[in-house]
């Protein structure tokens, strides 16, 4: 269950990232509000799974699935770069995160 709790927190570190684009610093009160809600439900679900996450791995995946997640929303809602070395690049962390799951212990 911890590292659903991870993965879903992953998911709302994408969210928030991407979140804080649409504040335009923070000025726009209903991105701003849902930005820092993602942020908390992103951190709740973070410290939920280290209860039996090493801090390291669960740290390492949460901001590998934020980092890919971004990446890629990126490409999608703003039309940044699309090159082949930077989503091979991409495909390192995602193998790195899929590392990190199959050797932990929790």
């Amino acid at each position: 269950m911890d590292w659903l709790y991870l993965v879903i927190a992953g998911l709302f570190e994408c969210g928030w990232a991407i979140g804080i684009k649409y504040t335009d610093g923070f000025t726009k009160i209903i991105p701003s509000v849902l930005t820092l809600a993602a942020m908390g439900i992103s951190f709740v679900l973070l410290s939920m799974a280290m209860k039996t996450i090493p801090v390291g791995t669960a740290y390492a995946v949460w901001t590998g699935i934020g980092a890919v997640g971004v990446a890629i929303l990126g490409m999608i809602l703003f039309g940044e770069s699309k090159e082949v070395m930077r989503i091979v690049s991409l495909l390192f962390i995602v193998v790195g995160i899929l590392g990190l799951k199959l050797l932990s212990t929790a």
